[in-house]
């Protein structure tokens, strides 16, 4: 009888427990290959302002509204990159990830990369394990890249990281409704990034999901 309910207690502390304390060794940033992208755990307020100094120009965060609020992690990147930050505010649940939270961070990360050269994209979530895994997958698959490159990259490069099934699910549902699913053998050599949302419809969806 209890069975179905038995991975709550787990969830429930990994969210009260993302409240407020983070790893050191987890906040290290693991670059993607040769993607642009780096996937971390929550950087401190104090360690904010050197992510720059690491090649860091845009910072997507994928924690949940009240973690952010006690940490300030948030408050801070926006200080430090100010235009350049994307909330992609979600719990680490292990259920679908509806695609209102995130998908506009993933066309974010993936246009900038697209339009500058020299960008270099953060997207971390509380451990650098699941929640920013998963942008990270939706960015690397809106850059051209198959599904089982996308995630071998990940993986590969962020080995603590987990492509948790729903979340995956999540972003290849969305892909299909929106029409940008790719090839499963399609090459990422000169994949061209997609523009999701004007510029004016990021900075609307960054308002809504900061206030």
């Amino acid at each position: 009888m209890g069975a179905p309910h038995g991975d709550w207690p787990a969830r429930l502390r990994r969210c009260s427990i993302g409240l407020l304390m983070s790893d050191p060794h987890s906040a290290m940033l693991s670059w993607l290959g040769g993607e642009r992208i780096a996937i971390s755990g929550m950087p401190t307020r104090s360690k904010v302002s050197g992510l720059a100094d690491q090649g860091i120009t845009h910072v997507v965060n994928c924690r949940a509204r009240s973690q952010v609020k006690l940490s300030g992690d948030l408050s801070a990147e926006l200080a430090a990159f100010p235009g350049r930050v994307m909330h992609a505010p979600m719990w680490d649940l292990g259920q679908r990830q509806r695609p209102r939270l995130w998908a506009a961070a993933a066309a974010f990360a993936a246009t900038a990369l697209a339009e500058d050269p020299q960008a270099r994209v953060l997207i971390h979530c509380h451990w650098g394990k699941r929640r920013s895994a998963m942008v990270a997958y939706a960015v690397l698959r809106l850059r051209g890249h198959a599904q089982e490159t996308a995630a071998a990259l990940v993986l590969k490069h962020r080995p603590q990281a987990e492509l948790v099934p729903n979340y995956v699910r999540s972003v290849e549902g969305w892909l299909t409704s929106q029409g940008l699913t790719c090839p499963a053998a399609a090459s990422s050599a000169g994949a061209r990034p997609l523009s999701l949302m004007p510029a004016s419809g990021q900075d609307a969806y960054n308002a809504e999901m900061i206030a």
